[in-house]
Formats: C-alpha cells, sequence, structure tokens
C-alpha cells in the first residue's frame, strides 16, 4: 500500500525505516540478517523491504558485490550470513562431550579466514548426541560465544555419497568417486551446485528408489588441491583445527625450555629427511665410545621432539590430536595432527634453533647389538637438515645440487662437504661418518635377525608452485634410508624395553605372524608360478625371504612381493605385546614421529612418568584406556592410509589422462573371468582390461593358474604377464584406468606408444587385432 510516497514494508525499524522508495543500504541488509529470526535469503530481505519486481533485480545485484566485498556469505539453502559468522540454520558436527556432558559442536562448512566457532549444543530431553554425530540446527550468538539448538539428526558419514554432478537434459546424476562402486544416482535437489561440481550428498527415498541431494557444493574435482580434498570428505579427516586449540597452542608455544635440561647442544646432531618433508621429529649424532665397557662399539643420540611438554593431557591440543590420530600426508597438503605453530615450528627439530628434545641415549656393541639405553629430556641444536639424497652424496663424496630452504641448509652449490662453520671445514660430514660406521654395525644386527624384506616401490608425486603435476615416479631407495630406519627402530626398541623395566604401561606396534588361511591362499598362489611353500614349518620372517630369494629376479617377482605382503596381518597398536613379526622383534613400541602420531605422544608420556621427567606425563586415566585408545588410533591410522592411498591412485590417473590413446608399457597384477587388471610399469595405477575387450574368440577363466586362455588361439593372459596396453581411460576423480588392446577395441589412429620402446606384434583373428605375448625374455 502506498501512502505519501512511501511504502508500507512488513519489517520496519528505527535502522530500516524507509524515508524514500529504493534498495536498502548495505548496513541496512546486515542488520537484518544479524536480527532475522528466520534464515535470510534474498526473498527474505525482499520481502521484508517490499521491493517491487524491478528492484528485486538489483537487490541479487547488490548482494553479489556484498558477497565479493567480503561482507556476507552464503549458506546451504541460498540463506546469507554476515562474513566470518555463522548461518541461522546450519549443519554442525559434533566434535566434543566434555567431563561435564556438555555437548560442543563446530560448522561441518567453514571457509572464512577466521578460527571456526565452537557452539554449545543445547540437547533435547533424552537426546544422546555423539562425537562425529551431524546436526541441523538453529544457531545463537551469546555473549561471546555461541548456542546451537538442534532441530534433527542428520544421516551419518555411510549414508553420504560423494561424486560430480553430471546433466541429462533437464535432469542431474550423480556419479560417485569410489572406484568398486561407480552407480549413478538420480538428484532430487541440486541446492546452488552445477553440472561438473564436486559434490557431498545425503542418500534419500527408499530401495529400490534411492536418489540423494547436494549438501555441500566442493568445487572443480580437477583443480589442484581437490584430489586430497576428496579423501578428507570422503572418509571424514577433520582438517580445521577448534580456535581453542589454536589459541592455546599459540599460548604453550611461547614456553621456556626450562635449565633442568641436559644440554646436548655442543653435539653436532642431524635431521635427515626427505627433501619435501613438512616437519622434523627426529634427528641422530653418534660416535665411537670410549668406555673400556664397549671397545669397537658406539654411542648414538637419537632426539625426538618433545611433543610431550608442549601437548599434555586432557588439553584442548590433546583433545584434537586424539580426535585426528595422527597426521595425514598428501602430495599438495599435509592435515597435522597438531597445529602448524606446533607441528612445523616450535616442536619442529630445524638447523641452528634451540629445540625442545627427549632424547634416547643409545649404546651400541660392535656387532650392532643394543647394550644399554636410556632416556632423557635434553636441549638440542640441529647441525644441519640434510635431504636423503644430500646426505647420501656427501658420503659418497658427490657434489649437492643447491636447494635453498628446502633441504640441505648451509650446503654450498657444488661442493660434497658443508660450508666452514665454527667447528670447521667439514664438520657434518664427520659427524656423518661417524653415524654411517654405527649404522653399519646396526645393519648387522639387523641381517642377522633377518627380518621381512620386501623392496616395495613408493611412488613419489612432483607438483609445481600452482599445484600441477610435475612427474609421478618410484621414489629412489637409498643407504640413508636404511640408515635412519635403522636408528629409528633402535630408538623404538629401546623405548619398549625400557618401560618394560619400569613396570610402566606400553602402547605396543605389534605384527602377529600370518593366519593359515592366508599361508594357504600363498602357497596356493606360489604353486602357479611353479615355486614351492612348506606349510608345516616354522613360520618366520626369513621364511618368506627364501621365498623371494628362490624367485629371483624374475617378471612375476613383483607380484610375488605383492602377495607376501598381503598375506601379513594388519599391524595396531594395543597394550598387550605381542611381538613384532615383520621386524623379528619381541618388544616394539613407536617413539620416534610424536608430531605426527598419537601413539609416540601415549609412549613419551610413558618414559616422562617412569622416569620423573617433569610435566606432560601419563594420566591414571590414559593408563587405564591404553586397550581403547590403542583400538581408536589403529583404525585412524588405517583411514589415513586409506585417504594417502587413494590420493595418489588420482594423481596419478591424472597424469596418465594426457596420454589416454597413446600404447603404455603394463604388467598383469590381477585375473578374474571378467579381465584382468595392470599396472602402468614405473608410474602405478591400477587399470582393468575387460575381457570383452579381448577380442572375438572365447577366453577360459583358469582359476587355479590364474590366466585367461583363449579356446581357439591359445593365446594367455596370466598374471606377472608384461604387456603394451592402449590406455582408454584415466579417471581422476576416481583414480580408475581402463585399457584396451593398442590394435584393438576403440584403438585411436596413430597412437603412439610409451614405455618399453618396442613395438607391438600383432595377427588378425576373427577380423580383430591380437596382441602376441613376447616370451622367453626376462626384463
Amino acid at each position: 500500500m502506498e501512502h505519501d510516497g512511501t511504502r508500507s514494508a512488513p519489517y520496519l525499524s528505527s535502522v530500516h525505516k524507509k524515508t524514500r522508495p529504493g534498495l536498502p543500504t548495505q548496513a541496512q541488509i546486515l542488520d537484518f540478517i544479524a536480527t532475522s529470526d528466520v534464515p535470510a535469503g534474498k526473498r527474505e530481505i525482499a520481502k521484508a523491504f517490499g521491493l517491487t519486481a524491478q528492484e528485486k533485480i538489483a537487490l541479487k545485484a547488490l548482494l553479489k558485490d556484498m558477497a565479493d566485498e567480503g561482507l556476507i556469505d552464503s549458506a546451504p539453502g541460498r540463506a546469507f550470513h554476515k562474513m566470518g559468522g555463522l548461518p541461522k540454520v546450519t549443519v554442525l558436527r559434533v566434535a566434543d562431550v566434555d567431563d561435564g556432558g556438555n555437548v560442543w559442536a563446530v560448522p561441518e562448512r567453514w571457509e572464512a579466514d577466521t578460527p571456526p566457532p565452537r557452539l554449545r549444543v543445547r540437547e533435547r530431553k533424552g537426546s544422546t548426541l555423539g562425537i562425529g554425530e551431524r546436526i541441523l540446527a538453529r544457531t545463537e550468538e551469546a555473549g561471546a560465544g555461541w548456542i546451537a539448538h538442534p532441530m534433527k539428526v542428520l544421516a551419518k558419514a555411510s549414508e553420504q555419497v560423494l561424486g560430480v554432478l553430471r546433466r541429462e537434459g533437464d535432469r542431474f546424476w550423480l556419479t560417485g568417486v569410489e572406484k568398486k562402486d561407480r552407480r549413478e544416482f538420480p538428484v532430487s535437489d541440486v541446492g546452488e551446485a552445477q553440472a561438473g561440481d564436486l559434490v557431498m550428498t545425503e542418500i534419500t527415498g527408499r530401495p529400490p528408489r534411492l536418489s540423494v541431494r547436494v549438501v555441500q557444493r566442493l568445487g572443480d574435482p580437477f583443480a589442484p588441491r581437490s584430489f586430497s580434498l576428496i579423501a578428507i570428505h570422503k572418509l571424514g579427516i577433520p582438517d580445521v583445527f577448534s580456535g581453542e586449540a589454536l589459541d592455546e597452542a599459540e599460548r604453550v608455544s611461547q614456553l621456556p625450555l626450562g635449565d633442568d635440561r641436559e644440554d646436548l647442544t655442543h653435539l653436532p646432531i642431524v635431521a635427515i629427511d626427505p627433501v619435501d618433508a613438512r616437519d622434523h621429529d627426529d634427528a641422530v649424532w653418534a660416535a665411537p665410545d670410549d668406555d673400556p665397557g664397549n671397545v669397537g662399539g658406539w654411542k648414538a643420540v637419537v632426539a625426538i621432539a618433545d611433543v610431550s611438554f608442549y601437548v599434555r593431557p586432557g588439553s584442548e591440543i590433546d583433545r584434537e590430536a586424539r580426535r585426528r590420530g595422527n597426521s595425514v600426508y598428501f602430495p599438495d597438503r599435509v592435515v597435522p595432527m597438531l597445529p602448524e605453530i606446533l607441528s612445523a615450528e616450535v616442536c619442529s627439530l630445524k638447523e641452528g634453533e634451540d629445540r625442545a628434545a627427549l632424547v634416547c641415549h643409545l649404546q651400541v656393541g660392535k656387532s650392532g647389538k643394543l647394550e644399554s639405553w636410556r632416556f632423557s629430556r635434553a636441549r638440542v641444536r640441529i647441525a644441519a637438515n640434510l635431504a636423503y639424497e644430500d646426505a647420501q652424496a656427501m658420503i659418497d663424496g658427490k657434489p649437492i645440487p643447491f636447494r635453498g630452504g628446502d633441504a640441505g641448509v648451509g650446503l654450498s652449490e657444488t661442493s660434497p662437504t658443508p660450508n666452514p662453520s665454527p667447528e670447521g671445514e667439514g664438520f657434518i660430514l664427520g659427524s656423518l661418518r661417524h653415524l654411517w660406521d654405527c649404522w653399519r654395525a646396526l645393519a648387522k644386527a639387523r641381517d642377522a635377525r633377518e627380518p621381512l624384506d620386501l623392496d616395495l616401490p613408493e611412488r613419489r608425486v612432483v607438483l609445481d608452485e600452482k599445484g600441477r603435476i610435475m612427474s609421478v615416479a618410484p621414489r629412489e631407495r637409498l643407504d640413508a634410508h636404511r640408515l635412519i630406519e635403522d636408528y629409528m627402530i633402535a630408538a623404538n626398541v629401546a623405548a619398549a624395553k625400557a618401560l618394560e623395566a619400569k613396570k610402566a604401561p606400553v602402547m605396543y606396534r605389534v605384527h602377529e605372524p600370518p593366519s593359515r588361511e592366508k599361508l594357504v591362499a600363498l602357497k596356493d598362489y606360489l604353486e602357479t608360478f611353479d615355486v614351492a611353500f612348506a606349510l608345516g614349518q616354522v613360520i618366520r620372517p626369513a621364511t618368506f625371504n627364501h621365498v623371494l630369494n628362490r624367485v629371483g629376479d624374475a617378471d612375476f617377482r613383483p607380484q610375488v612381493m605383492e602377495q607376501v605382503l598381503r598375506t601379513q596381518t594388519q599391524a595396531y597398536y594395543a597394550p598387550a605385546n605381542q611381538g613384532h613379526f615383520g621386524l623379528s622383534l619381541s618388544s616394539y613400541a613407536h617413539f620416534t614421529s610424536p608430531i605426527r602420531r598419537y601413539a609416540d605422544l601415549v609412549v613419551h608420556r610413558s618414559l616422562v612418568a617412569a622416569y620423573k621427567l617433569g610435566p606432560g606425563e601419563l594420566t591414571r586415566t590414559d593408563a587405564e584406556a591404553m586397550e581403547q585408545i590403542g583400538t581408536t588410533i589403529s583404525g585412524l591410522e588405517r583411514r589415513a592410509m586409506e585417504a594417502e592411498r587413494d590420493t595418489i591412485d588420482r594423481y596419478v590417473a591424472a597424469f596418465l589422462s594426457e596420454k589416454v590413446g597413446e600404447t603404455v608399457s603394463a604388467r598383469i597384477t590381477g585375473v578374474q573371468n571378467y579381465g584382468f587388471f595392470a599396472t602402468v610399469e614405473g608410474i602405478g595405477g591400477d587399470g582393468l582390461m575387460p575381457v570383452r575387450d579381448l577380442g572375438g574368440e572365447y577366453f577360459r577363466f583358469d582359476e587355479a593358474a590364474r590366466k585367461l586362455i583363449g579356446e581357439q588361439t591359445g593365446e594367455e593372459y596370466a598374471l606377472g604377464q608384461r604387456i603394451d596396453l592402449r590406455l582408454a581411460e584415466a579417471n581422476p576423480v576416481s583414480g580408475a584406468l581402463r585399457f584396451e588392446l593398442p590394435g584393438g577395441k576403440g584403438a585411436a589412429p596413430g597412437a603412439r606408444h610409451v614405455g618399453s620402446g618396442r613395438k607391438d606384434r600383432v595377427i588378425k583373428h576373427r577380423g580383430r587385432p591380437q596382441n602376441i605375448r613376447h616370451q622367453g625374455k626376462r626384463r
């Protein structure tokens, strides 16, 4: 209704009082959003200010400008809220239930630069929300904090589907990101998402009429950093710290190291890590032992970041760390267990900086046996942070490439020794030589134990500064890697045995022997290669090493190593000692990586308590809950491993997507009645070659021999066989590959060959080219 030239609007206040027709100001819109009792979308704003149809068009542009200026943000359901604030109604995830029974939640989606708020949940009578549950809640700002009023409990992660939207006419479909489950779902509600977007959805309806609705738009699935984002959202990995944890980390980072620490700053302790390491939690030193009782032996120091000094039991940082269980490492990012100011700064053992360390002092005999050990809290000053490749080059007397701040800090561009230091030229090189000499003794002891020796290559994805893939290749295995491994194993053994001697709680790293069922399966598998395996013998790690020795350099050696690995049990954490089968050790605990593993932090706390080393000791509550803690962090470790493996697969598929249509050198890694699986040589990435694409003839599946055999030609596709295949499809979102025969179904004219450098020999059979396997030649 018009009156004196001024419209009467449903929403009027001293702030919003209209003096003339037209759009509300930015300040009026912000005030309405903040004080509205309902989620404020464009429709609610237009209605509140009584806008005409023409003004609604202008309002849309104004709201876009406000979003671009960072004044407002949109929430699911097209509602707006102040940038850095919370929507009136939003999805929250329960993050904690404190000792008083109070439930605390955090926003499931938070993109502001400020830390996400922590909301106290006012539960309805009879409600029992647990950590990890998702709720739709109305939010209310109360004083300096926030309150959440639950409206309904939402679907669990198992009822969510992560996928990519595609449009077909006027309908949307969701293709999931899972390799093994490529179902498509009709989409009932796309929200703000568009075709091609990566989205999180919830399953609605009942079988067989299931559909999904979009609950979160994640953006372009092919953009840099999206492949790890898929894993983070798919597996529910917490990747945002609460404001309380960040504030607490900032406070504890200022703690003085204290004067009661053993001073080891005079020792040239060095940290040797991957060139792309994001944190440095271990460093080593060794020298000939001057103890008359250990003639020809060594004294060594394994210095580990003293995380327990900063992260105290029951603190907010501790709760966050236990919820994560471990850091998760992706090619483009790390999701740390601890806030960055601790994980990458204060706790990280950096060259030239005084750092708090929990130190394992070892006495190593001439034969490599651990003669004695003790633990102390110390002040250390790392002499150098070295990359594995640089430390190896220095020992081998080779030039070291200059890398600036990445690795090898203090190294000259062409010299194989460090730049001059106060102690003189070659100071670091001398320290490395002592480390290598002591390691040779430790290696003797390791060889005598005969641990499981599986040399399976690890793939390394190298990205440029924009997150684009530069290369995918196996990591080179150097003596420097083995050296650090053996020092870490020695310290881990010492930690377990020290706690046993003190009758203190131990969080063991347990690796049990293989089950009989798995051994029978391995025996059947090895028979397909005419390799004998007796079930009646006492199974030791060396048993599997002897199998690999008999296989030698045969083409199928990598497949046998993979099968031996599958035969092993899954390692886990527990307070009951069952030994470590793979390492051939009776007592073993993880002590050397407390920045990235919660199990190690528990062991540190137990050592602090047992040796009376000061604050940060293991509490009685945690000592009594060791079994539960072990079960939890074992599950979180498996989640991290799955996330890292799946992300590498996606990067490999993205790298290979530029080679679709080309011929690649591959190796058959699995055979089923519906086709065979193959891995691209030197790069990795698993793909299926469907049996329907093998030509016109019928292929028989020999399950015992793991072969597909052509009925007419006798053509075989067998486990371990090297073969050239055409890459027909590489899907970066799922990480899946699909192959075809080089001259077969769908082959592109003039397709190039990649990898082995030899041409394919093909013959015609029923009008379709068939690949002839090259026999009798090992590679």
